[in-house]
């Protein structure tokens, strides 16, 4: 494994995840999130930088799978992958959340299929820079 084009790549999905969160949960999700104010911490933003570690740790999971499975089919199989990740994690974070925190079904609903999106974009982002010509290198490298 290319350990310097992982890590490139890990850091450009990082990126891309963070900016598609931003989007979703501060523009798109904004008004949901003021309706259940009472559900959130009241210190929510002094511990935010947990979710940026997170994210980072995620994003480096997320390319390390992908490249273990790797066919160098494209962006469709970034595609495909971003979508087997995304229901693997948004379907327990999604419905076990409406389980837990006093949340209207719809917001549930709105993170998993903006959570699939994401993943997927993801995914796409994955498979773009982590090309076929990349692979190619790797052997030889």
């Amino acid at each position: 494994m290319n350990w310097k084009k992982w890590a490139i790549a890990s850091v450009v999905v990082f990126v891309v995840y963070e900016i598609l969160s931003f989007v979703i949960h501060s523009i798109i999700l904004s008004s949901q999130y003021q309706a259940t104010a009472s559900a959130w911490r009241a210190d929510m933003n002094e511990k935010i930088w947990i979710t940026w570690v997170v994210a980072l740790l995620w994003s480096f999971l997320f390319l390390y799978i992908f490249i273990k499975g790797y066919e160098a089919k494209g962006w469709l199989e970034g595609l495909r992958y971003g979508f087997w990740i995304g229901l693997f994690v948004n379907i327990p974070m999604s419905l076990n959340s409406y389980a837990v925190y006093p949340i209207p079904f719809n917001l549930a609903v709105w993170w998993f299929v903006l959570g699939m999106v994401q993943f997927m974009a993801c995914g796409i982002v994955a498979a773009a820079i982590y090309s076929e010509k990349l692979a190619d290198e790797q052997m030889q490298g």
